[in-house]
């Protein structure tokens, strides 16, 4: 039997989760919450690293897990330089470009630095998989329509990865013999990938614009009333950055991201969150059809991923616009705590080879 332990390292911006796997089973979550007082304390968000990695280490002590006993350590991914689907070691380049915010500044790249103090301190390898710049892009794919902004691939990679895995297995098939769109819709934006053969070759850039709107994120804006909020005085370009990409989406039309408050009005007949979630259904299958053209209408299925899907209303807003493309394959959860795990399983099983960053 195979009983060796994973520990999962999953940063946010208040919070830090922290879970043990026991084979293929999680045997321990942990979410740390982290108030504004603990960490207006710091300037950097790189300057919360000891605070966090010790909060880790206080959480799993109170909870009797020893830390000695940990076979393997694994990251939520962080922002570092465009690769290729995998599983990477957490070595020193990588945590030099997550200590450099080399592609960005986020609370998630304390997630491979804390996951690699802690795995040295046990001697074990720290690892991190399919990390949101994951590039697979076709070259066709990145032009936008001017030289000096070219659309990136920056989008869920682990969850669409994962996904699109699981709905393989389940049909028999290999992930690379198959063409999917998968739609994940995050707590904060919403991904669409065109998957050909195992890679992903088209996405929407939901971190800061592109495809549909999300709880929080704006994506596609009207580029000249864009420019014009740029230019007009009132925002400097940190609160430009806040507005589309934490003040726009549900939380600026219903004026909350609340999604227990959300689903609430939803429940309730507010007309308004009625509508405006038709409107992000619309969008989402507005970008599927997009993704169907990328792969010349031939598509094995539509996957549909993340907790909104719950919601019969927003499923059957989508489906009736895109079931006629392909077959629809439905997981309605957010299983990232899993697929960090079980990418750290194929590894211990020999089934992948991990990979070096350079």
């Amino acid at each position: 039997m195979f009983s060796k332990k994973i520990l999962v390292v999953y940063p946010e911006e208040r919070s830090t989760f922290v879970a043990i796997y026991h084979a293929s089973e999680m045997s321990f979550l942990k979410n740390i919450k982290h108030t504004d007082e603990e960490l207006d304390q710091f300037e950097n968000i790189i300057d919360q690293l000891d605070f966090r990695r010790e909060e880790v280490l206080r959480v799993l002590k109170e909870n009797d897990i020893d830390i000695n006993k940990v076979n393997l350590v694994m990251s939520r991914s962080g922002f570092i330089k465009p690769l290729s689907s995998g599983v990477y070691e957490i070595n020193d380049a990588m945590v030099a470009d997550l200590k450099s915010h080399i592609m960005g500044r986020h609370p998630i790249n304390l997630g491979g630095l804390i996951s690699r103090q802690i795995a040295d301190s046990i001697g074990v390898k720290a690892l991190m998989a399919d990390p949101i710049v994951v590039d697979e892009f076709d070259e066709v794919a990145r032009l936008s329509g001017h030289p000096e902004m070219p659309r990136r691939s920056r989008f869920h990679a682990l969850s669409h990865k994962h996904f699109a895995r699981k709905y393989a297995k389940s049909v028999s098939k290999k992930y690379d013999e198959l063409n999917l769109i998968v739609v994940y819709v995050g707590t904060k934006g919403i991904s669409i990938g065109a998957h050909k053969k195992g890679k992903v070759v088209d996405v929407n850039q939901s971190l800061d614009g592109d495809g549909p709107f999300g709880i929080t994120r704006a994506g596609s804006l009207p580029s000249g009333e864009l420019i014009r909020m740029c230019f007009s005085g009132k925002y400097t370009e940190d609160e430009m950055n806040n507005l589309i990409t934490r003040e726009s989406g549900y939380a600026a039309y219903l004026k909350t991201s609340d999604l227990t408050e959300i689903d609430q009005r939803l429940m309730s007949g507010d007309e308004e969150a009625i509508f405006i979630s038709y409107a992000c259904s619309y969008q989402v299958a507005k970008e599927i059809g997009a993704m169907f053209t990328v792969l010349e209408g031939n598509v094995d299925a539509v996957i549909l991923s993340g907790y909104i899907f719950n919601s019969e209303r927003f499923l059957d807003n989508v489906t009736k616009r895109v079931d006629k493309f392909a077959p629809i394959a439905l997981y309605p959860s957010k299983n990232d705590f899993e697929a960090i795990a079980m990418n750290g399983m194929r590894v211990m099983k020999e089934e992948i080879q991990v990979k070096q960053y350079e």
